[in-house]
C-alpha cells in the first residue's frame, strides 16, 4: 500500500516525534499518542501539506494539549464530586432528603443511557480504571471519557437543581 507524503514523513520521523512527546511530558502515553496521531493522519482528507514535519509537530502538540485539558477536567470533576459528597449534613431529615436525592441521581444516570450509566457506576462506585472499562466493554478510552462527561453533566445539572431548591 502506498503511503501519502504526510504518512511517509511521519514514519521517517517517528523517533523524533517520540522524543518531542516525551519532552512535552507524555510519559507512558507516548505510544498511545503516536497511534492517535497516526490514525488522524490516516483518516484525514488533507491536501498537500507545504511543511509536513512542522505540521506533524503541531498535531502532536495539539494532542498533548487535548490530553492536558482532559486530565484537568477529570481532576475538576473529581474535586466537584468530592465537594458534593462532603456537603452532607447529619440528621433524620437529611436522611430522608438523601434517599430522595439518591433516587433522583439514579433517574439522572438512567437518562444518559445504559452504557454511560454503567460506565459511571463502574468507574466511580466500583473504582475501576477507565482504560480497563474501555477494554472490558470493547470501546475506546475516549468513548468512556465521553460517556463519563455525559453522566457528570447530568449530575451537575441535578446538583444545581438541588442548590436552587
Amino acid at each position: 500500500m502506498e503511503q501519502s507524503g504526510l504518512e511517509a514523513v511521519f514514519l521517517a520521523n517517528r523517533e523524533a516525534l517520540v522524543r518531542f512527546l516525551r519532552a512535552q511530558g507524555a510519559g507512558d502515553a507516548v505510544e498511545d499518542l503516536l497511534q492517535e496521531l497516526w490514525l488522524k493522519l490516516r483518516g484525514a482528507n488533507t491536501g498537500p501539506v507545504a511543511a509536513p514535519l512542522p505540521y506533524l509537530y503541531r498535531a502532536a502538540n495539539n494532542l498533548m494539549l487535548d490530553r492536558y485539558r482532559a486530565a484537568r477536567q477529570a481532576t475538576q470533576r473529581d474535586t466537584d464530586w468530592s465537594e458534593m459528597a462532603a456537603d452532607a449534613a447529619p440528621g433524620v431529615d437529611r436522611a430522608v432528603i438523601a434517599r430522595q436525592q439518591v433516587a433522583m441521581v439514579e433517574q439522572a444516570l438512567d437518562s444518559v443511557g445504559e452504557r454511560a450509566a454503567a460506565i459511571f457506576r463502574r468507574h466511580r462506585i466500583d473504582g475501576i480504571a477507565q482504560r480497563r472499562i474501555a477494554a472490558d466493554m470493547g470501546i475506546s478510552l475516549s468513548t468512556v471519557e465521553s460517556d463519563l462527561r455525559k453522566a457528570y453533566a447530568a449530575l451537575v445539572a441535578l446538583r444545581r437543581s438541588f442548590d436552587e431548591a
